[in-house]
């Protein structure tokens, strides 16, 4: 399905998006203060991981297991499970196996600390894959993996914060911002001709910044927002912050949270009360449980966005070696973005010819950013067979060309997505 004409003319898009951009740029000062502190010691601190010569090498998952999203989970750990068997039926890595070590961050930002303190010391991995969900992955790199020099690749974290850590290139992500998304999504509901709109987000790293961002652009566009809540996660009931947001009967309501969290409660409160009917989300609440708790007759109206990928040879490829293992790749959310973070981690590894931490850091961008020869998924073998032969090879993932600028982002893009039966079903791409 094409999406229609935007509402807002091309050069006022351009200039939401920039202003998008440009507030991703501020972050928060705590916050890149805190960052600041731990990369002062990000040096000093780091240790090589060191593997003989043919032994096994880990590798660092460091996932939201348990917590607000751990029905995104099974489908992502399969997907590491496929990089995994394809590395190790082509040749291995360094010489050896390849060992994915999986650290469960309970969604928390203690448990990530905890959890990537013992990839990092107790397992000595050379790189982490993950976190995913904003908060825990934050807190890992500040806390850990900056101050320790060890590289991480998160598939799926997408707060504006990232853009500006001062992380000594330690962190890096393949998804877009969440000033780019806020600004996308903002089009979005413009072009869908809704012109007033509640908005509630959750108080954490992730819902902030996007919902700043859609504000920002969604006004500016010329909806109205007839009232804004930020709300806690975890309440009982969210029948006050209701009542406020229903109140001058807007079109729809924005609601971005994880529907593991907050958001189902809203949904559910919201429609047994008569309040809203039409609910506009983002990937938090782009989740099956909000299908199965809420049902689809209930949610025909609504539409999401969430990070996606262009059509491609190798989002192709990438379809039919998970569809091959695991059935369907359909409406596994975040499956591409995990595959091509394992990927790209042994990549790096196998690049820099040892476990040194340093060297595993500096090898990403050779593997990952143009020139070279394309590898695709499922070309482990060849792309080893490359690197052995001193040859400069460049990675084109599941979800995307995988170009990291100097703040370790991606462009990425955007879906449109609806629910479909019990699924949900992408209808298009979005561009500012």
């Amino acid at each position: 399905m094409t999406i229609r004409t935007s509402l807002m003319k091309r050069a006022s898009i351009a200039a939401i998006l920039a202003s998008g951009l440009a507030l991703a740029a501020c972050g928060e000062e705590k916050k890149e203060e805190q960052a600041a502190a731990t990369n002062e010691t990000a040096t000093s601190a780091a240790a090589p991981a060191t593997a003989p010569a043919g032994g096994d090498t880990k590798v660092g998952i460091l996932f939201d297991v348990t917590g607000p999203i751990a029905s995104f989970i099974p489908p992502m750990m399969d997907s590491v499970k496929l990089a995994e068997k394809e590395i190790n039926d082509g040749g291995g890595l360094l010489g050896g196996k390849m060992v994915t070590v999986v650290g469960d961050t309970t969604g928390a930002t203690q448990g990530a600390v905890d959890a990537a303190t013992k990839l990092v010391n107790v397992e000595n991995v050379p790189v982490v894959v993950g976190a995913l969900m904003s908060g825990t992955t934050l807190a890992a790199a500040n806390a850990v993996t900056i101050p320790s020099g060890v590289l991480q690749i998160s598939p799926t974290a997408t707060s504006p914060d990232f853009t500006t850590l001062k992380d000594n290139d330690y962190v890096f992500r393949i998804v877009p911002s969440d000033a780019y998304q806020g600004v996308v999504l903002a089009k979005l509901v413009l072009d869908q001709g809704i012109k007033t709109v509640a908005l509630t987000y959750a108080n954490n790293d992730y819902a902030t910044p996007l919902a700043t961002g859609f504000a920002t652009a969604y006004k500016a566009g010329g909806g109205t927002i007839t009232a804004e809540v930020k709300h806690e996660e975890k309440q009982q009931s969210y029948a006050a912050e209701l009542g406020t947001l229903a109140k001058d009967k807007p079109e729809a309501l924005v609601l971005i949270a994880y529907a593991g969290d907050s958001g189902t409660t809203i949904v559910k409160e919201a429609l047994e009360n008569g309040l809203f009917n039409r609910f506009i989300g983002t990937d938090g609440l782009r989740d099956n449980k909000l299908i199965e708790q809420i049902g689809a007759d209930n949610l025909k109206t609504s539409f999401f966005t969430s990070p996606s990928a262009p059509e491609s040879d190798a989002a192709k490829k990438f379809d039919e070696l998970y569809t091959s293992a695991y059935q369907t790749a359909k409406d596994k959310i975040f499956i591409g973005q995990t595959y091509d973070s394992v990927m790209l981690a042994a990549l790096a590894v196998e690049k820099a010819g040892s476990t040194d931490r340093v060297k595993v850091r500096d090898a990403l961008r050779e593997v990952a950013n143009a020139p070279g020869e394309k590898i695709l998924p499922g070309e482990w073998k060849k792309a080893k067979e490359l690197i052995a032969a001193g040859k400069d090879i460049d990675y084109s993932g599941a979800t995307g060309e995988m170009e990291f600028d100097a703040n370790g982002d991606i462009p990425g893009v955007i879906g449109h997505f609806v629910v479909d039966g019990n699924s949900y079903k992408q209808v298009g791409l979005v561009n500012p």
